[in-house]
């Protein structure tokens, strides 16, 4: 590779760094071409752009970005899936661990999550979720939580989300609670009706009136 191109590679690589908070970093060693290839496709409808890079190369680029945690994850082959703006972090990692399991070569390292580092089970807890409008829909709809709480989280940072998400469900499940259903609304109820028996319980039947008159007969003959 030319020097003017490596320099080309290494200001790409940094601007990606620089635009970019959320990435998930691989060793892909053991994956063919075309496996590659696939993997590729898959992460950009996910909404990543997934790159094979040179160490060197990447770690000229993180240091011109200022992203130098970042280089704790480079150390032998190194794929990186750069989320994009619209890109779905919980698909993305999703799609990678999926590929881990069914080859058995890719290895997941870690990566940043809205810029905080993060390790490989952080990333493979993330991949078992939801997607991310899909949480929140359930965070409103089910999980009892305070208003205050729920209207933050849409702001929040998806790292925020994800761990009030989680500690709500852990605490849930501690409790030895169920996540509450909604709870229907009231219906006005109809006003009972008296049944036939109650009707006659209320009047004395002729049966049982005479038999109540019969011993004062038999009391004024003697």
């Amino acid at each position: 590779m030319l020097k003017s191109e490596k320099e080309r590679v290494v200001e790409q690589l940094a601007e990606r760094l620089r635009s970019t908070d959320t990435l998930i970093v691989a060793d892909y060693r053991g994956l063919t071409m075309p496996e590659i290839d696939e993997l590729r496709s898959r992460l950009l409808e996910a909404g990543a752009r997934f790159t094979v890079v040179k160490n060197t190369l990447t770690k000229r680029a993180a240091e011109q970005a200022g992203t130098t945690n970042v280089l704790e994850l480079i150390e032998g082959p190194t794929a990186i899936a750069f989320l994009e703006a619209d890109g779905d972090p919980v698909a993305v990692a999703k799609v990678l661990n999926d590929t881990a399991r069914a080859h058995n070569v890719l290895v997941i390292r870690g990566g940043l999550l809205e810029g905080d580092l993060v390790g490989d089970e952080a990333i493979k807890r993330l991949a078992t979720l939801p997607p991310a409008d899909v949480l929140r829909a359930q965070l409103v709809g089910a999980v009892a939580a305070p208003l205050t709480t729920v209207v933050g989280l849409f702001t929040a940072p998806l790292r925020d989300f994800v761990g009030v998400l989680e500690a709500r469900i852990q605490q849930l499940e501690e409790q030895g609670e169920a996540v509450p259903e909604p709870e229907p609304e009231p219906q006005a109820e109809a006003p009972a009706e008296e049944t036939p028996e109650e009707e006659q319980s209320e009047e004395p039947s002729a049966a049982a009136e005479q038999a109540s008159a019969e011993p004062e007969e038999e009391q004024q003959d003697g």
